[in-house]
C-alpha cells in the first residue's frame, strides 16, 4: 500500500496512520480503534492471507478464539464497515462495547451485511475481541 493509500476502516485516515500502525504491533488505543483494525485486516486479507489472519487470531481473547485457520476468508471481499454505537472502550476502561456493519460479497458477487454488537475486554494496556452477538 502507498502511503496514501486510505485505510478500509472507513476512518478517513491513510491507512499507515490508521490500521496499519496496529497491524505492525502498536496497541490500539480504543475498543473501536481494534475493532476498525480487525475489520481493516479482513478486508486487507486477500493481499496477504497469513498476517491479517494472524492478527485477527492474536486480537482475540483466548478463552473464545477459534482456530487459526477458521480466520481466513477466501473469496470474501469487505466493502464497508459502519461503527453505530460504542459503549465505553476507552483507554482508560477495562470493557467495552463497539456496534457495527460491515457489508461483504463473495466472489460469486453476493452481497451480505452482518450486524454485530462485540464485547472487548483491555488486558495489560491491550484491547481484545472477547466475542460478539450477530443479529440481522
Amino acid at each position: 500500500m502507498t502511503d496514501e493509500t486510505r485505510c478500509p476502516c472507513g476512518s478517513g485516515d491513510t491507512y499507515q496512520a490508521c490500521c496499519g500502525r496496529f497491524h505492525a504491533g502498536e496497541a490500539a488505543p480504543t475498543a473501536e480503534a481494534l475493532m476498525r483494525s480487525r475489520y481493516s485486516a479482513y478486508a486487507l486479507s486477500s493481499t496477504d492471507p497469513d498476517q491479517f489472519a494472524q492478527y485477527v487470531y492474536d486480537t482475540w481473547a483466548p478463552e473464545t478464539r477459534p482456530d487459526l485457520e477458521d480466520l481466513r476468508t477466501p473469496g470474501l471481499d469487505w466493502d464497508r464497515l459502519t461503527i453505530l454505537s460504542t459503549t465505553a472502550g476507552g483507554p482508560f476502561d477495562g470493557e467495552g462495547t463497539v456496534e457495527f456493519v460491515a457489508q461483504y460479497h463473495n466472489d460469486h458477487g453476493k452481497r451480505f451485511r452482518m450486524h454485530e454488537v462485540s464485547d472487548f475486554r483491555r488486558e495489560n494496556k491491550r484491547w481484545f475481541y472477547v466475542d460478539g452477538e450477530v443479529s440481522d
